[in-house]
């Protein structure tokens, strides 16, 4: 519409649309935590195997009808400990004092094995695994006198290293399913639950591999982290072979 003579109202200012108006917000830069997980992982299966063997021959031994039958198939007794008997620190990780006490864990292993061994490789996860068992072994040893078995010491280590690790790193790495920590919490409570009503669950053996295993992931450099795995290479290498 064309101004008329004598109309003193000034035209309206023409908004200019700049380049950075029309960009897209910065993408997300963090590692899919999950990118590459394999559902069957070698040391995580090879370990639920160890267990639910270890339970066969509990069995057939009649290794679960009595304290002192558990103790000799290699339970962890603090009395032994002092007489040198230290290998019972890793023994008692693959025995289990009950058909439903050893599926739960092996339920809980399987979840959060895949994870961690997702996270820090084979061999790193098994280190974590025995490291935070023998801690929560020498936990339960210190406070608790009865046999004590089960692997939870050790998973709760591996829960505790995934927690620290994915907590520290969380401007890095990015966990797109949250479900699993929903199973993991479930399965934790379960097993805190257990440790009141039966004194063959030891929750002190739990609370020392969860701290010895956060420990470890607060100061361990997941294998996801590695160069490799970066967005940022993919980027630069996508650079470097275009014509």
């Amino acid at each position: 519409m064309n101004a008329r003579a004598g109309d003193d109202r000034k035209p309206a200012a023409i908004l200019q649309f700049t380049a950075d108006m029309l960009d897209e917000a910065p993408a997300d830069r963090r590692i899919e935590f999950e990118r590459g997980m394999r559902y069957f992982p070698p040391i995580t299966q090879a370990m639920i195997a160890a267990c639910c063997a270890a339970f066969v021959w509990q069995v057939a031994s009649g290794g679960l009808e009595n304290p002192e039958a558990l103790a000799a198939s290699g339970a962890l007794v603090a009395a032994r400990l002092g007489d040198g008997e230290v290998w019972r620190l890793v023994s008692s990780l693959f025995l289990h004092g009950g058909g439903d006490h050893l599926l739960g864990n092996m339920v809980a292993l399987f979840i959060v094995g895949i994870a961690c061994e997702h996270a820090f490789g084979p061999l790193t996860m098994l280190g974590i695994y025995l490291a935070a068992g023998v801690a929560g072994g020498l936990a339960s040893a210190a406070i608790e006198p009865l046999p004590t078995v089960g692997a939870s010491g050790a998973i709760f280590g591996l829960m505790g290293c995934l927690i620290a690790m994915l907590v520290r790193r969380r401007r890095l790495v990015h966990v797109r399913d949250g479900r699993i920590a929903v199973v993991v919490a479930i399965w934790a409570a379960w097993q805190l639950a257990m440790g009141f009503t039966s004194p063959m669950v030891a929750n002190f053996a739990h609370l020392g591999g969860f701290v010895a295993g956060g420990i470890l992931g607060a100061v361990l450099m997941p294998r996801l982290l590695a160069p490799s795995n970066s967005p940022l290479a993919d980027d630069s290498s996508a650079a470097m072979n275009m014509p």
